[in-house]
């Protein structure tokens, strides 16, 4: 929605006097801008950021009517009031100079070619120069509270409890006063139903906005009490206003009003802020919802903001800014979503930790469009320097913020909400999410010449974009694309932006005219007659249809609304545009199909078709009216409607699985009114006509039903043009965004396998599910999620020496914005199973399931449901997660999803999971069976986890069970998952007992060795955990060869990119001289030629006498803690044996042959090189010998009369295999 972007920008006031400005307000259309200090009233002009006129109060009039304390601006800009302390209301006239004269203009090399080519071409470039002349001063003998202005009229709160009604010109008609003891209060407009009264005798209104689309002021008095003051009739009068007040609310300090929403925002002395709708029935106040930092986010603040000092709506209604007298900024969307706070991460702590202090606000309120937002800090930064009296420019004042922002185009262009990408845009540039260009432009070329084939031919852009809808999305960076100078120079500020299906080509509208660019060919397009340019401005909003741009537009020349079409490949010239004349003006538009629909400021909607004809050389569109719809009963006001879209979903009956609706027609109009989310379906109550029985020039259409509310607090809606039959549950469901509440989605539901559908049941439903993320799209087949967060980065050493020079880089972090995107197909997964729709469920989740990221949905639906059940407090009747290990046994991931499940899931969970989806023991059987030796891997660790712990809450003898050398083991090598089977020979003797070994690591890490670190939490943690279990697997259906083959397999599989990666850090090391590194990346890679090369080195007298002795001490140190604590090092260790002793200046001993036996021989004695500490349990530890390849049986030979090629094997084995150890 709003994104932070940069740093903040300070401006610089040049005023010789010491005051500071403690309150900004902006002008109606926010191109000025009045800064108030206590006896100064300065006046600044947008683009450029420049001072205009300032106003110094003399001494003698400041005496008399006291420090200026509030301003408001006339609705057109040409008078400005200013509230005094002594009760008086300062009224100035802003009269602007000659045509011919600016404050400042542009200037421009020699032979430049931007000349001065239209009338106004100056005004839309240079500052203009004002002057501020005072009228008759206004004395209302109290002192003012609040100002708010009403048109023709200016409405002055005092703190004796009255309201004047002053005219702007101070004179005509004098002034009336309304006390507001008068005014009857109670808590909702129907006098039938009596209550209580609001007694405001003593109070008077501490803040008060006016409120346009609810015709009334949203108000809060000084006890803290809140209100709604309406009148009667038109004009505001003491016998014409009543009021509703707000119940259990007595901490008001603040309030704002969101005119689009009719919405009011109420800021209280909690730190929260309450906003209220109007209900449209009863007239009473109700809570929409609230706004409030959460102690899960903001465990250390939340509750220490102190009361909200102020509250700013954007121009375009679409978020809220906050900020409490402790300071701090924060963002919400209309309808609660957090966007922005800056009172936690980056914002308020150093890169060493340390806390700033929060951004203390005195004023702030959005500047033009909503990409700025200027504040006034309280922050102690305005210093007067004076180095010389001639030099007047060093005499400056900061203290005025601009943070920059960037918006999602659906704020204000909703026309996107069918398509797939993400665009934002901000002051000077857009932001979009596609792929490579080449391809699109391809895609593009092929869709163009396919489409102009046939004017009435259905666009095929659905299905190829269907085809590169993942490539074209799947990039992790934005495309940022620079609104070209030209047109911004003239045009400023953007208004609209809109982008085509393809991604590929963006269009964009300012003040004047509009511009479009190509990503394949990086080139915009403007008007090449800059007075076509100047003589229309866009003022419903711009799509894209084909490779057509539509704008709905004003013709300054006809003084006409119009709307037009112009083909991309041409030039944007008025000579190849198609025109059609509009009888209203348009306030909102968008395409479905080869349909656009317009909403106009009458409150009516218009369908008009549209047909490609090529009967030139460039190609025009032909426009039809089809339908017209009146809404004026159903909408209040015009400015309520947010957006309007054209889609084929509908609720009628006869829908089917095998016969889907008419996808190609345009069954339904939605409207956001306000929030409420309103659809017209076509009558099809009436007699039918069968399309091939309907005349040719049949083009009349199907009436409209009575609008029906879908929804409430409703953002953003996303539907889709296109289909497809193996996806229809996603491509005909419809998406809404609703702010702190969520997604829903609106769901159809098929019967199966032409079933009769019974008329009593429902063919859609309406699922509500929570996202981590704010919305900006939806991809329907990919069943994602889109949308953009901000991400923040420290440069805290830029900060200089005294703090009070602190730059801004290092009082705020830089702020970027992030792509982000979710799965959500997990949420509507659990909420059909929730409401028995398990049907449906399968059929949703089968045509999903060739996604690649399908088996984590599945994870994620089982985690979600076990956390929330397992960890509740009350008991739940009918649980829910023995439905979902069903559903979920439907699909061939089942096992593997359990097992992930419950490796990513806290211990204590196991028992309440597994008593649902069945006895792990049985599961990993059953992987064995499957051959599925990954997930067979994982299941044994969760069976030797919990056998393990039984074993230790058992009371049970400290000395640990005997076994006999024939007994067979399971072994886990140290930070390796692969499991080892160790059996006896093949004609050894009967086995006796099963013993299990393992320290409790993560399957899903696989990851090896990693550093010294590594070692000592892996020994720390499993020290004591080396248990023996007895098992019976007489169950099991495998012989004795076939275990040991998948024990084999399950030993030499190991992390690959691990060791090239570790190859790679030792080829560093080495070539860097780090012989001490290189030895223990040989330990990690169990290479003994690694050590061998190290050892070697150390000969030569290059090499410190340090080097050779802290090698010679942590080679030590290695046996020691292997020989104690980690055996699977003792065959590595045995096999570099004589370089240890090398080492050790002892003379090389033989190899004992027996350390390198079978598992099977009877020897197992190879005493370690140094002294063995003892088992922590008592039992001493001995190590086991590494098999070889082959039958376990198999005669081995001494080391040194192996050929070198088993000698490299038996090296191999050693690196990638697990290790052997038995407890005797």
């Amino acid at each position: 929605m709003y994104f932070l972007s940069g740093w903040p920008k300070r401006v610089l006031c040049p005023l010789r006097s010491g005051e500071r400005p403690f309150l900004i307000e902006p002008s109606t259309q926010r191109f000025y801008l009045a800064l108030l200090s206590e006896t100064q009233i300065s006046i600044w002009f947008s683009r450029p950021s420049v001072l205009i006129v300032s106003y110094i109060e003399s001494g003698k009039a400041a005496a008399q009517f006291g420090f200026y304390q509030q301003a408001e601006w006339k609705p057109d800009d040409s008078m400005i009031a200013v509230a005094a302390a002594n009760g008086y209301v300062l009224l100035f006239d802003i009269i602007e100079g000659s045509d011919d004269k600016h404050l400042y203009e542009p200037v421009y090399p020699k032979g430049s070619v931007r000349v001065k080519v239209s009338q106004g071409y100056k005004e839309e470039q240079c500052a203009p120069a004002l002057t501020l002349e005072m009228k008759k001063p206004v004395d209302l003998e109290a002192p003012i509270s609040c100002l708010q202005t009403l048109q023709e009229d200016l409405l002055v709160a005092t703190a004796d409890g009255y309201l004047h009604m002053l005219h702007w010109d101070g004179v005509s008609n004098g002034q009336r006063a309304i006390n507001l003891c008068t005014i009857p209060f109670s808590l909702d407009l129907q006098s039938s139903r009596g209550g209580p009264c609001l007694d405001l005798e003593g109070v008077h209104i501490r803040d008060m906005e006016y409120c346009a689309t609810l015709d009334g002021f949203a108000v809060v008095f000084d006890d803290g009490r809140l209100g709604f003051i309406t009148p009667t009739a038109n004009r505001l009068a003491t016998d014409q206003l009543q009021g509703v007040w707000a119940a259990d609310v007595s901490d008001g300090t603040c309030v704002a009003v969101n005119n689009k929403y009719r919405l009011m925002a109420f800021g209280c002395a909690s730190g929260s802020v309450l906003v209220y709708m109007i209900d449209s029935s009863t007239g009473s106040m109700q809570l929409s919802h609230k706004l409030e930092l959460t102690p899960k986010h903001y465990p250390d603040i939340w509750n220490k903001t102190g009361p909200v000092k102020m509250i700013r709506w954007s121009p375009d209604c679409s978020v809220a800014m906050v900020t409490w007298d402790c300071g701090g900024l924060s963002l919400w969307s209309v309808f609660g979503a957090h966007l922005i706070c800056t009172l936690g991460e980056d914002f308020a702590y150093r890169s060493d930790g340390t806390k700033k202090d929060p951004l203390k606000i005195i004023s702030m309120n959005w500047g033009v469009e909503g990409y700025h937002l200027w504040v006034i800090d309280s922050t102690d930064t305005a210093a007067v320097v004076l180095d010389g009296e001639e030099d007047d420019s060093k005499l400056q004042q900061s203290g005025i913020l601009q943070f920059h922002f960037i918006k999602s185009a659906l704020t204000v262009n909703p026309c996107t909400s069918n398509q797939e990408q993400v665009l934002l845009h901000g002051e000077d540039r857009l932001y979009l999410t596609c792929g490579d260009p080449t391809q699109a432009h391809s895609v593009f070329d092929k869709s163009s010449s396919r489409d102009s084939s046939s004017p009435l031919h259905r666009p095929p852009t659905p299905a190829l974009l269907s085809q590169g809808l993942s490539t074209l999305l799947g990039h992790k960076h934005w495309q940022v694309v620079q609104i070209h100078s030209t047109y911004l120079e003239t045009n400023w500020p953007i208004k609209f932006a809109a982008i085509d299906w393809s991604g590929q080509c963006v269009a964009v509208a300012g003040r004047r005219g509009f511009a479009h660019y190509s990503l394949y060919s990086r080139k915009w397009k403007l008007f090449g007659n800059v007075t076509q340019e100047q003589n229309m401005t866009v003022t419903g909003g711009l799509t894209w249809w084909n490779d057509f741009i539509v704008v709905a537009c004003y013709n300054f020349i006809d003084r006409q609304e119009e709307m037009r079409f112009y083909v991309r490949s041409s030039n944007l010239d008025n000579a190849f545009a198609s025109v059609t004349k509009l009888h209203a003006d348009t306030l909102l538009l968008n395409v479905f199909r080869n349909v656009v629909i317009l909403f106009r400021a009458d409150c009516s909607i218009c369908l008009y078709s549209i047909e490609r004809k090529q009967d030139g050389p460039n190609p025009s569109a032909s426009v039809e009216l089809l339908q017209e719809v009146s809404m004026s009963r159903y909408i209040p006001h015009p400015g309520l409607v947010v957006s309007v879209t054209l889609t084929s979903v509908r609720t009628e009956t006869g829908i089917t699985l095998k016969a889907p609706q008419q996808a190609c027609s345009a069954e339904s109009i939605l409207l956001n009114l306000a929030g409420q989310l309103i659809m017209l379906q076509r009558d099809r109550s009436g007699p039918q006509v069968r399309e091939k029985d309907a005349p040719a020039n049949q083009n009349k259409l199907l009436p409209f039903c009575p609008p029906v509310v879908l929804a409430q607090c409703v953002e953003n809606v996303w539907t889709t043009c296109r289909s497809n039959r193996k996806k229809r549950h996603l491509m005909e469901a419809l998406w809404l965004s609703c702010g702190e509440a969520g997604m829903k989605v609106w769901l159809p539901l098929f019967p199966r396998d032409h079933r009769k559908t019974h008329s009593f049941l429902s063919r859609r439903i309406m699922l509500p599910f929570h996202i981590n993320i704010y919305p900006l799209t939806v991809l329907f087949e990919d069943a994602l999620i889109l949308g953009a967060s901000n991400e923040t980065m420290l440069f805290d050493g830029l900060s200089a020496q005294s703090s009070s020079s602190e730059p801004l880089e290092s009082q705020f972090p830089f702020c970027t914005v992030e792509r982000t995107s979710q799965i959500y197909l997990h949420h509507i997964l659990r909420q059909l199973l929730m409401r028995n729709l398990g049907e449906q469920a399968l059929m949703l989740a089968q045509s999903c399931a060739s996604l690649p990221y399908f088996p984590h949905v599945l994870e994620l639906m089982v985690h979600v449901v076990l956390e929330e059940e397992a960890t509740s407090r009350e008991p739940i009747p009918d649980p829910l997660l023995p439905t979902v290990a069903k559903f979920v046994t439907e699909f061939p991931l089942f096992l593997q999803t359990i097992v992930h499940c419950a490796r990513k899931t806290e211990y204590a969970l196991w028992n309440y999971l597994f008593a649902a989806v069945g006895n792990p023991k049985d599961l990993f059987e059953e992987c064995l069976m499957a051959q599925d030796l990954d997930t067979a891997a994982s299941y044994l660790i969760i069976l030797q986890s919990q056998s393990a712990d039984s074993l230790l809450n058992s009371d049970m003898d400290t000395t640990p069970p005997q076994a006999t050398t024939a007994n067979h083991s399971w072994l886990d090598g140290l930070g390796a998952v692969p499991r080892e089977l160790d059996f006896d020979s093949s004609h050894g003797g009967p086995r006796t007992q099963e013993a299990f070994l393992s320290p409790l690591i993560n399957k899903g890490e696989e990851c090896s060795i990693g550093s010294a670190t590594d070692l000592t939490e892996t020994s720390s943690m499993v020290d004591g955990d080396w248990t023996m279990v007895d098992e019976n697997f007489s169950t099991l259906s495998l012989s004795q060869s076939e275990l040991e083959h998948i024990s084999m397999e399950l030993a030499n599989k190991g992390p690959h990119k691990s060791q090239v990666q570790l190859r790679y850090l030792l080829h560093v090391f080495m070539e860097a001289g780090c012989l001490e590194w290189c030895v223990v990346i040989g330990l990690i890679l169990r290479d003994a030629s690694v050590i061998k090369q190290v050892v070697g080195f150390l000969d030569s007298p290059e090499v410190p006498p340090e080097t050779v002795q802290s090698i010679r001490e942590g080679l030590i140190a290695v046996d020691l803690w292997a020989s104690a604590d980690c055996l699977g090092y003792k065959p590595f260790l045995n096999l570099i044996r004589p370089q240890l002793l090398k080492l050790t200046e002892v003379p090389v001993e033989q190899v004992q042959p027996e350390a390198f036996q079978p598992t099977g021989a009877s020897k197992l004695t190879e005493p370690p090189l140094l002294p063995r500490a003892e088992d922590p349990r008592g039992a001493v530890v001995s190590g086991h010998p590494l098999p070889l390849e082959g039958s376990p049986g198999a005669n081995a030979r001494p080391l040194e009369d192996m050929p070198e090629e088993e000698e490299e094997e038996e090296e191999t084995t050693l690196e990638e295999g697990s290790y052997d150890c038995t407890l005797s």
